[in-house]
């Protein structure tokens, strides 16, 4: 995009800056159109569920229900509670919702689609994901009222206890890929299962981590049956109680927003992201963007699924137990056994060298040469290869 904006006679300076900016645009426009249509769709799931007819009045089938409710709360008070933080009330909604975008900047919708594609992707997207709780938290505490000061403590245990696991879990996936880059994960998966399937969920050792990945996510996004934040039945509304108008929302922007994330994550680290479920050329003619949103349906279905059936738990029982007594346990058995399987197999995921019996089948001073350019060392001499 930056040598088109160079055509038009900007500055090199001018051109990244106007690219980037119209970048941001192109990914949160459409997303926010998503969000409303995802909406929708999961009120239909759960009217479906229910046996009901869900939104069916505003726009032909219901389409418009979610357009007509946002207009509703732009058009609506902002009421602030006279004894909450005035300042932190209103940040709150702004850093959930903002948080919640920055997140989608390295995520790859086709090959080289990407708004920043970094080295670093998968870390980036922990660490954001990581700051989505203190919107949460503030908002609890400066709304100086008891249900959403519970629900914000409540956001915090959730998030710190899944979000362990979910990191050792991300350490497997890093591992058998060899890259923190989203598109060589993706590009990893490729024709993995048994040569012909593309994604990491059809291997033995990595399935379980899917499993755990699917649950956790539904945890960060406090889905049900993880919804322990907004239990109606004991909290109200939770942390958005004394919320109205936008910066309602906003809380509800920033949530549909990660649960899209969470969905697109899951099709990229095991389910093939762009790539087509199977390794068969005329499965290529289909542009890798349909079968990337294509994937993030499917999961958001079954997120709606689960929370349109599934009862939720007690506190002690699904937060503390599930978190820390089964998947941190197992998920740090599988980094253990995940790293002793590729260094029993002699097997080097990033693709440098593969040793057989001692036998190394690429040159070594290719190896030495790509190591060191990558760790800026000093290029190693030129060795025989070993018989």
């Amino acid at each position: 995009m930056i040598p088109v904006f160079e055509s038009w006679g900007m500055t090199p300076e001018w051109a990244w800056f106007v690219s980037t900016i119209a970048g941001i645009l192109l990914i949160a426009l459409p997303l926010m159109l998503a969000v409303a249509m995802v909406i929708y769709a999961d009120r239909k799931i759960w009217a479906a569920m229910a046996l009901r007819r869900g939104p069916n009045v505003v726009g032909p089938f219901g389409l418009l229900q979610s357009f007509a409710d946002g207009l509703k709360v732009f058009l609506q008070e902002t009421i602030i509670p006279s004894a909450s933080n005035k300042g932190l009330f209103l940040i709150a909604p702004i850093v959930t919702f903002t948080v919640a975008l920055m997140a989608w900047a390295v995520i790859p919708f086709n090959s080289g689609a990407v708004l920043a594609d970094i080295n670093v992707g998968l870390l980036y997207i922990l660490a954001i994901s990581s700051l989505g709780v203190y919107g949460v938290v503030v908002s609890g505490w400066a709304s100086n009222s008891k249900y959403p000061f519970f629900s914000a403590m409540r956001a915090a245990a959730q998030m710190i206890s899944y979000e362990v696991s979910i990191g050792f879990i991300l350490i497997c996936v890093v591992l058998w890929a060899g890259s923190f880059n989203m598109n060589a994960i993706i590009e990893a998966q490729r024709g993995h299962g048994l040569g012909i399937v593309n994604g990491f969920v059809f291997n033995l050792l990595l399935f379980p981590m899917w499993v755990m990945f699917l649950i956790s996510s539904l945890a960060e996004t406090a889905r049900a049956p993880f919804d322990l934040t907004e239990a109606e039945s004991e909290l109200v509304a939770g942390y958005q109680t004394e919320y109205s108008s936008m910066s309602f929302a906003l809380f509800w922007l920033g949530e549909y927003a990660n649960v899209l994330l969470m969905c697109a994550l899951n099709a990229i680290l095991f389910f093939g992201g762009w790539l087509p479920p199977l390794d068969w050329a005329p499965l290529y003619w289909i542009p890798g963007w349909i079968w990337f949103f294509a994937k993030i349906l499917f999961f958001f279905f079954v997120f709606s699924w689960v929370k349109a059936t599934v009862p939720r738990y007690r506190y002690d029982q699904l937060l503390m137990r599930l978190g820390w007594k089964v998947f941190l346990p197992l998920s740090l058995v599988f980094v253990v056994l995940i790293s002793g399987w590729l260094m029993a197999t002699r097997y080097d995921p990033i693709g440098r060298r593969e040793v057989v019996y001692g036998k190394i089948t690429l040159c070594q001073h290719e190896f030495d040469q790509r190591l060191s350019v990558d760790l800026r060392l000093p290029q190693c001499p030129e060795r025989e290869t070993a018989r």
